[in-house]
């Protein structure tokens, strides 16, 4: 399993694992892979440069990279006074009041919890950009299309190409005239925000629209070495996974517990390929998640309509806080692709990475054998 992004990023293997916990990234590089740390959740850059500087000491020196979440165009961002005023008072009574039915209790008064919208906001994600050039990463990746053209050219400057998530073959031309380095080509059963079109469809489109103008990773429905396999023969350069991470034994947030898994890991464990729901209730844009009564509660005719990014981000930040604190598998928030049916146990990510190259093995060998 070696392509010329291997080469290009000095990894074993084209494995581009994407997770929101540095111990998941981290453990992800050492295995051969590039480890792909989401910075979403970093409100302080303070905090985001205490967990860069654990993933410098932590990767063995190998490469690693950074996910943020920045539209191309700067949104009007007022005070969070501003972007407040702007919820509607239904929208707040149907979440305290759907809060209040499925039994989530409020956060602990006593405790320390963060408040905004996270690293939803341009600026934010501009801070996390600049806290993360300071350090030794290999990628910037942005789950919202291209950055605006400053930043790409800013991360150029440091000799970091990056990525940009491409759901149609017009979002991946953009990239590419952007000056995008890397297309991501997420399909339609991948998990976060996704567009209309399947992989299988979409990796080829976009692999022929770019040519060489920029390499393709392929995202969606891949958490095996058979569908590695048939990522690269469909043209993609390597592999973009991000749901698979989330059952491994490293998967906690800000901790290195091996306690038992998670309420979340609880909920994708029991769950099939079946049980996801593409909807706006995240962020307000559409994104694949875990279907769970919080789901099906937005599903509802009473339900109000998702309100447009940030907005709806500042609107659920509070309730997927006590959704978590929880520690209810029945109610979680999360995104998650329809891989989720192939996440039946908890793992160590050396094993899984062992598991996709053998796997992948296997694959070419059988293709081998129909010659």
């Amino acid at each position: 399993m070696h392509t010329s992004l291997s080469e290009k990023f000095g990894i074993e293997y084209p494995v581009f694992g994407f997770t929101p916990s540095e111990h998941v990234a981290a453990a992800i590089s050492r295995a051969g892979g590039l480890g792909v740390l989401g910075c979403v959740r970093f409100n302080d850059p303070e905090e985001l440069e205490a967990v860069l500087s654990w993933m410098d000491e932590n990767t063995d020196g190998k490469p690693y990279g950074v996910d943020i979440v920045m539209p191309a165009k700067v949104p009007t961002e007022g005070t969070s006074v501003d972007l407040e005023s702007l919820i509607p008072a239904e929208h707040r009574a149907f979440v305290d009041r759907t809060l209040a039915e499925l039994g989530v209790p409020p956060l602990d008064s006593g405790a320390e919890h963060a408040t905004g919208v996270l690293g939803w906001l341009h600026s934010v994600a501009r801070s996390h950009v600049d806290v993360a050039l300071n350090h030794r990463i290999a990628l910037i990746a942005n789950a919202l299309g291209s950055p605006p053209k400053d930043v790409i050219d800013q991360a150029h400057e440091k000799g970091v190409p990056v990525a940009a998530l491409a759901g149609a073959v017009e979002h991946a031309r953009r990239h590419v005239a952007n000056g995008v380095d890397i297309v991501i080509a997420q399909g339609y059963e991948a998990g976060g925000h996704t567009g209309e079109i399947a992989s299988m469809v979409l990796v080829p489109e976009i692999v022929d629209a770019v040519g060489d103008s920029a390499a393709v990773l392929a995202a969606g429905g891949i958490g095996s070495g058979r569908q590695v396999a048939a990522a690269l023969s469909l043209g993609a350069g390597g592999v973009w996974m991000g749901s698979y991470w989330l059952t491994t034994s490293e998967y906690r947030l800000g901790s290195a517990s091996s306690e038992g898994p998670s309420a979340i890991q609880r909920a994708l464990l029991g769950a099939t390929s079946a049980d996801t729901v593409r909807s706006r209730i995240y962020s307000g844009k559409p994104a694949r998640l875990l279907k769970t009564k919080w789901t099906d509660a937005w599903s509802k005719p009473d339900a109000p309509a998702p309100l447009p990014m940030p907005l709806q981000n500042l609107l659920v930040s509070e309730a997927h806080q006590r959704i978590a604190a929880s520690e209810n598998p029945d109610v979680v928030a999360m995104p998650v692709g329809q891989i989720v049916g192939r996440m039946n146990e908890i793992r160590p990510v050396a094993e899984v990475m062992d598991e996709l190259v053998k796997g992948f093995d296997s694959a070419v060998s059988r293709l081998d054998s129909f010659r």
